[in-house]
């Protein structure tokens, strides 16, 4: 294992809430999986490197197999290539990074979009913040990189599309910190960016995410709020709602947590689109952020003092039991009480075959955007709060 970073947090100290798990496969898979990965955080080659050229240029970018921020001249925005997992064909899979080294020292953070590739509002969030940076005038150093999961992001689909036994469609976010020696293709390319790029360059790390494809999420930030260093970050976002949860292993925050790196999610809206509206939220609260660890100069913009927000620490999934068109009954954001009738469903002849209910009081933070559903969809995630928290939750997708 590496040595504990001079700066931090050590995620044992805080680790309070229980771990929960989105996907019942994840559930029974991450803890194995994350084990695997722990055993090659650092390998030993890479821990004694630092920047690695490897002599190509893609449309005038120079591509690196690792990455020390450090070793760049300062006061300069830089784009580079980095050479992650191959494809079948042999080429490397090359992930877009751009950093933008302040002219003084200065805190590292590290802003990660495009882990799922049906999640276009995370990169865009990233590229305004990125745009409106100027090195000349920062402290410290913002590294962006906006397309992790290149071949999902090629057909905009959430999930890689890894070439084993036939196709088998793997969620990249079930994988961090990855393994460089893995058994799959994704778990490979998570290793290799978390050991050579993420990792190394990061005093506090923002991954950013939508909702996917099918089904639209409010604009919320997924943290563990007892822990103070995150809880800073995440009050500066001038959004509505918090899910305080640690949530499961294997999503890419985790993995920067457990090595007391403080990180946190953003979720954007819907897939597959640019949200115009919630986009510049999270580009202020990111500024926000920035401005916080000393990085940016200026005054805080809006934060969530500014707005309403609700926090909750769990989330209520509602399910469809039939098939049919699906009909909402309560809109994003709205508040919910148990039993209140939240959405339905109805069959070919226009018939409501099914009435769908909230067993718990608290807000609507997720709703299914297809128009029709077949049974075992969730429908309806709503945000609350448990009276005691604790156990597994399993979040079906």
């Amino acid at each position: 294992m590496p040595d504990k970073p001079k700066e931090g947090l050590d995620r044992r100290d805080f680790m309070l809430a229980p771990l929960a798990a989105a996907g019942v496969s994840a559930v029974l898979a991450a803890d194995a999986k994350t084990a695997a990965g722990q055993d090659n955080l650092v390998p030993a080659a890479a821990a004694s490197q630092r920047t690695v050229y490897v002599g190509d240029i893609i449309d005038g970018k120079k591509v690196v197999s690792m990455l020390d921020v450090n070793d760049l001249a300062p006061g300069q925005k830089h784009f580079l290539y980095f050479q992650g997992v191959k494809m079948p064909t042999g080429q490397p899979w090359y992930v877009s990074v751009t950093v933008a080294r302040g002219s003084r020292p200065g805190k590292r953070g590290v802003l990660v979009s495009g882990i799922h590739g049906d999640e276009m509002s995370s990169i865009r969030t990233v590229q305004t913040v990125m745009d409106q940076l100027d090195p000349a005038q920062m402290s410290g150093t913002v590294m962006a990189v906006a397309d992790v999961s290149r071949p999902a992001l090629e057909s905009m689909q959430r999930r890689w599309p890894n070439q084993g036994r036939g196709i088998d469609l793997i969620d990249i976010n079930r994988e961090w910190p990855g393994n460089e020696n893995g058994a799959t293709a994704p778990s490979r390319h998570a290793g290799l960016l978390f050991n050579r790029l993420l990792r190394p360059n990061a005093d506090f790390a923002i991954d950013f995410h939508t909702g996917t494809t099918g089904f639209e999420v409010t604009a919320f930030n997924i943290a563990g709020m007892d822990v103070p260093e995150v809880k800073a970050m995440v009050d500066l976002y001038p959004v509505g709602q918090i899910f305080d949860n640690h949530v499961y292993p294997g999503v890419l925050h985790n993995a920067f947590m457990d090595l007391g790196i403080p990180s946190f999610t953003p979720e954007i809206g819907a897939a597959r689109v640019l949200d115009p509206k919630m986009i510049p939220l999270f580009v202020e609260g990111t500024m926000n952020v920035l401005k916080h660890h000393g990085i940016v100069a200026g005054p805080i913009g809006r934060t969530g003092k500014d707005v309403t927000v609700f926090v909750g620490n769990s989330a209520f999934p509602v399910l469809a039991t039939a098939g049919g068109i699906v009909e909402h009954l309560v809109k994003l954001n709205d508040k919910v009480e148990p039993g209140q009738t939240v959405a339905i469903q109805r069959n070919s002849f226009g018939e409501v075959v099914a009435e769908y209910r909230s067993g718990v009081a608290g807000e609507v933070t997720g709703q299914r955007s297809d128009a029709m559903s077949e049974p075992g969809n969730p429908l309806v995630f709503i945000l609350f709060n448990k009276a005691v928290p604790g156990g597994v939750e399993a979040y079906p997708e």
